[in-house]
């Protein structure tokens, strides 16, 4: 659960971040490599001083660097330029989207946040940026962690540009896109007969033994600093808006920590003074593949036992069976009066041509996932056609080609001949 190995640490005096704090039972403890409570067990978040915090203003953000160290000020680590271990991504764009929102009947603007233009194509280097950052505060000299391969990529990605050595696990069914996009940055791939889960449960016990006390996993022995990376889509969503939250968003569900990331970021803009909340609130919605849905049967049951399944289907970067954060989704969702969904194969290759078709963006099948889901929510009601709401696409197709790659291709096949042409059609 936790490291001894601790450099200098966390600087509190640029920081705002003063302690890690037990999401179950409040327990407190220092700024360290620690991911559980020992009190409870349960899962450990970055706590902030709030007076720090409300110093920041719109302006400070406004002439920051065009990535997310804009928000450093917000951030557990990073305050420091020469201190980061980062790609540089975020601000990435926020779309307008009003061909599909024709196309859904939904009559109030409709925006998708399109995180495949970060540099390695996924919303992860956001996390991993901001992970390796207070790793290398901490004293780590290597970077590991377990992906369904979005993560991967960005670790490997993170360590290569850092000079660091690195060590990934991912499941051996990967998709070849996401395998080699990783193993061309040169680190250790280590692929796994077994699920996500099973490769995360690994990562647990290797993170407690001695030859790995010195790597920091992202997503484990680092996780708390790690989770705060989502933060980010969420402050830039609301400044991209004019300084403004959406009345409803639509995020995809695997762990589930994104989701209660992006609402954490909107409430903590508006506790500091930098936005004013809707006069409605927001409402969050959560999107999950049918393959892999505990935490969408969770609320559709009217229960908190989150049953962990054996996941399926073509969106592998969802299928977390065991979800970490899947109980703080669902107290996010039935607060803000939002729904889940999810969405089965046929539906998620639907959903990214959808989306391809009629905004110019190419989405993994988490992308699918989503654009499906606000399919069924505008259609059961769920969702208010009328209200302002923004859907977050997270990877890039180009990794999950082989979703779509039996359902597209060339709309005619023509000799190179004006007569050819004509006779196809194409001379009108």
């Amino acid at each position: 659960m936790t490291s001894t190995l601790v450099a200098s640490g966390i600087d509190t005096s640029a920081s705002p971040a003063r302690a890690l704090v037990c999401r179950a039972c409040s327990a407190r403890y220092p700024l360290a490599a620690q991911h559980a409570c020992y009190e409870c067990f349960g899962p450990l978040e970055v706590d902030y001083d709030t007076a720090a915090l409300a110093t920041v203003t719109r302006e400070q953000i406004e002439a920051g660097p065009n990535n997310i160290w804009r928000y450093a000020a917000l951030l557990p680590a990073g305050q420091d330029p020469a201190s980061r271990v980062t790609l540089d991504p975020g601000l990435t764009p926020l779309v307008a989207a009003p061909h599909l929102a024709a196309e859904l009947g939904i009559t109030a603007p409709l925006w998708v946040k399109d995180d495949s233009a970060n540099p390695t194509h996924s919303f992860k280097d956001r996390v991993v940026s901001v992970a390796l950052t207070a790793a290398k505060a901490l004293g780590f000299s290597r970077f590991a962690c377990a992906s369904t391969g979005n993560l991967a990529n960005s670790v490997a990605a993170h360590a290569a540009r850092a000079g660091v050595p690195s060590v990934v696990f991912i499941p051996s069914d990967l998709e070849q896109g996401k395998v080699i996009t990783t193993a061309v940055y040169g680190g250790e791939l280590v692929a796994i007969d077994g699920s996500y889960d099973d490769v995360n449960r690994l990562c647990g016990e290797l993170v407690e033994t001695d030859e790995f006390e010195d790597t920091a996993f992202v997503n484990v022995n680092v996780r708390p600093y790690y989770a705060e990376g989502s933060k980010t889509l969420g402050y830039e969503v609301a400044e991209q808006l004019g300084w403004r939250i959406p009345a409803q968003v639509v995020i995809p569900m695997a762990s589930g920590e994104l989701l209660t990331k992006i609402d954490k970021a909107f409430s903590e803009l508006v506790e500091i003074g930098l936005v004013e909340a809707p006069a409605d609130g927001w409402k969050v919605f959560g999107a999950q593949s049918a393959g892999c849905n505990p935490i969408a049967v969770a609320l559709h049951t009217e229960t908190d036992t989150i049953v962990p399944v054996k996941p399926t289907g073509i969106a592998k970067s969802l299928n977390i069976g065991d979800p970490a954060a899947g109980l703080y989704a669902l107290e996010a969702v039935r607060r803000t009066g939002g729904w889940m969904e999810y969405a089965d194969d046929d539906e998620i290759r639907a959903g990214i041509r959808d989306l391809a078709r009629t905004t110019g963006v190419f989405a993994e099948t988490a992308g699918g996932v989503t654009v499906a889901v606000l399919r069924k929510l505008v259609e059961s009601g769920r969702l208010d056609p009328t209200a302002e709401t923004v859907v977050f696409n997270t990877g890039e197709g180009l990794k999950t080609i082989d979703a779509v790659a039996g359902q597209v291709g060339p709309t005619h096949h023509i000799k190179p001949s004006l007569r050819a042409a004509r006779d196809a059609g194409l001379l009108g």
